[in-house]
């Protein structure tokens, strides 16, 4: 039975920074490959959630319904992470990490990570240093983990930059065991290099 990745998602969400990811778990990053995951959107609530791009989703689950037998939660970036509705967000966060579930961030998600302390204890990257510290305030204390790289994976935890949506595929796939180091790899090559070089 395939275990379900949760792709959390707010209004006016970076639509690319999980397409990568989205695909690879639904449908195999290579040819031939065994597809374990299937990824559903949860949100606040059941009501449509609508991209920076303009796509309308329907979330299969809102923050109420939403499984706790999940494999991984996916933050997805986005304008609103800083929104008392990213604050109902929290509990959930705390609860994946609680339960040694794997928790991605990428963008804003990251800063609304340091927001609420849950990278103090891990190496992890973001929008910059001077972001992750002006959204955590006293919250974050972990400058010295900060990692200037697109995607950063310590523990259960994946992070990444607005432009690492790439990278953040390929840590995640890797912590996940999606596939194999080489395939997963290899599929990483592919989208970042494309067919010609």
């Amino acid at each position: 039975m395939k275990k379900e990745v949760l792709f959390l998602l707010l209004n006016e969400y970076a639509d690319w920074e999980g397409a990568y990811l989205a695909s690879t778990l639904n449908a195999g990053g290579m040819p031939d490959s065994e597809v374990k995951y299937i990824t559903k959107v949860v949100a606040p609530t059941l009501e449509p959630v609508c991209s920076i791009g303009g796509f309308r989703t329907l979330p299969d689950y809102s923050f109420q319904t939403m499984p706790t037998n999940y494999a991984a939660l996916i933050l997805i970036g986005g304008m609103q992470w800083n929104s008392p509705e990213a604050e109902q967000a929290v509990p959930l966060v705390e609860d994946a990490l609680k339960h040694g579930k794997i928790v991605g961030a990428i963008c804003n998600g990251v800063s609304f990570m340091a927001k609420h302390g849950f990278l103090n204890e891990v190496r992890h990257t973001g929008n910059t240093v001077q972001q992750l510290k002006l959204w955590g305030g006293e919250n974050y204390t972990n400058e010295a983990g900060y990692e200037e790289k697109q995607a950063a994976s310590d523990k259960n935890i994946v992070t990444a930059n607005g432009t690492g949506q790439l990278e953040f595929c390929r840590e995640l796939l890797l912590l996940l065991k999606a596939d194999t180091p080489e395939k997963i790899h290899a599929t990483y090559d592919f989208y970042k290099n494309g067919l010609v070089r």
